[in-house]
Order: structure tokens, then C-alpha cells, then sequence
């Protein structure tokens, strides 16, 4: 697990940060440094640590590859288990820590949002939520969880994400809507997969922007 904390040494915002598909790489633990940096105590748990412990995967192909492969191997109740752990590295009271979820971390966030009770959740592009292609998303699709959602949930992803689709975000915001969950969906046009975190060709600075600034009025209120 990634810790990160303010500067000043106090904070009264808590969260969690749910890595990509690559692990807790640089570009992860640099967005946790940036939210201690706003004052906030920072956990990223390694959701690989049972399979392959402190990986940092290459975007690329092959580090993609890898990624599925570590993604199969890892289920629900393991997932949402590494979660509340760090809830208890942050104080142990989920009704008052919030969490950051990106992509494959976003999916977890939604479990955790569902399972755990959490304050604020923050989901980034979250593939495979209405579906049950991945251990996540079993026995049945994550989506069917939204009920139990007790905190707000913010939704963010791009008009053109190739692993979020048009469908899948209609059907998460119904969930959301009938289960009468406090939430914002926010589409940006033009946008691919993957555009928060500096680095890879998908990052896109305005979105980006937007984006960071929504989190930190979710986690920081």
C-alpha cells in the first residue's frame, strides 16, 4: 500500500485511490502525492499484491497483456477486502473516507461505494460494470449493486472511451437514478479512455482539468 500524506502532517480528508490496469505506478502514486498535496491522507492499495506484488507495468501492449492477465485473477470479495483495509489505515470509518477509482480501479470503487459504505466515491472510466466478463463484475454485474450505495458517486468519463461505452453509461445512470443515489455523470466529447494522469497519448490537459477539479470538491466537502 502507497501512502501519502500533507505536507502539513494533519488532514481532515481521507481517501482511497484505485490504481489502473498497470498497477501503482509512478503516474498513480503521483496523483495520491497531488491529492496530499490539497490536504488530503492518501491510500493506494496494490490490488495485484497477491499475484505479483509491487508490479509496475509498461503501457504498452505487452504491460496491457499483463494487466488482463493480473485483472482475471482477481475477485470481488478480494478487491473490496483490500479496500477496507485501507479504509483502516485511514481511521477505519468508511462513512467518513471517499475514493478515487481509475479505470480497472473505478470498477472497484463502484464495489466498494456498494460494499462498503463509503463517503464520496469518485469513478473514472470504469469498464465492465453491466457485464460479467471479468472477475469483478461476478456472480452478477457490478451494476446491480448500485443500490446499496449509500455516499454520492461521481461518474466521469470520455464520449469516445472504447472500454465505457454510450450503452453502459445510459444503463449505470438509470441504476443510479432508481436507486435514488446523490450523483453527478459527466461525458466529455471528443475524449478517449484514460485522459486523467499525464503520460500516455489518451491524457487530454482540458478534461483532465475539469476532472481533477470535480474530485477534489468531491473528496474535500
Amino acid at each position: 500500500m502507497y501512502l501519502a500524506r500533507p505536507p502539513s502532517g494533519g488532514a481532515q480528508h481521507r481517501v482511497v485511490v484505485g490504481h489502473q490496469l498497470f498497477g501503482v505506478d509512478a503516474a498513480v502514486r503521483a496523483f495520491a502525492d497531488r491529492l496530499a498535496a490539497a490536504g488530503c491522507l492518501v491510500a493506494v492499495p496494490d490490488l495485484y499484491h497477491r499475484t505479483a506484488p509491487g508490479v509496475e507495468l509498461t503501457q504498452d501492449d505487452a504491460g496491457r497483456a499483463r494487466g488482463f492477465e493480473l485483472l482475471h485473477a482477481l475477485d470481488r470479495d478480494e478487491a473490496v477486502g483490500d479496500v477496507a483495509e485501507a479504509v483502516d489505515v485511514l481511521g477505519g470509518d468508511p462513512a467518513r473516507v471517499s475514493m478515487v477509482g481509475l479505470s480497472m480501479g473505478g470498477h472497484v470503487a463502484y464495489l466498494a461505494a456498494a460494499r462498503l459504505g463509503l463517503a464520496a466515491t469518485a469513478v473514472l472510466y470504469p469498464g465492465w460494470l453491466t457485464d460479467t466478463r471479468i472477475a469483478l463484475s461476478r456472480p452478477s454485474p457490478t451494476v446491480t449493486l448500485t443500490p446499496a450505495i449509500t455516499g454520492r458517486l461521481l461518474f466521469l468519463v470520455g464520449g469516445d472511451d472504447h472500454v465505457v461505452p454510450p450503452a453502459d453509461v445510459s444503463t449505470v445512470g438509470a441504476a443510479l437514478r432508481d436507486a435514488g443515489v446523490r450523483h453527478e455523470i459527466v461525458v466529455y466529447p471528443d475524449t478517449p479512455h484514460a485522459f486523467l494522469l499525464p503520460g500516455p497519448p489518451t491524457y487530454r490537459p482540458g478534461p483532465a482539468t475539469d476532472a481533477w477539479q470535480r474530485i477534489l470538491d468531491l473528496v474535500t466537502s
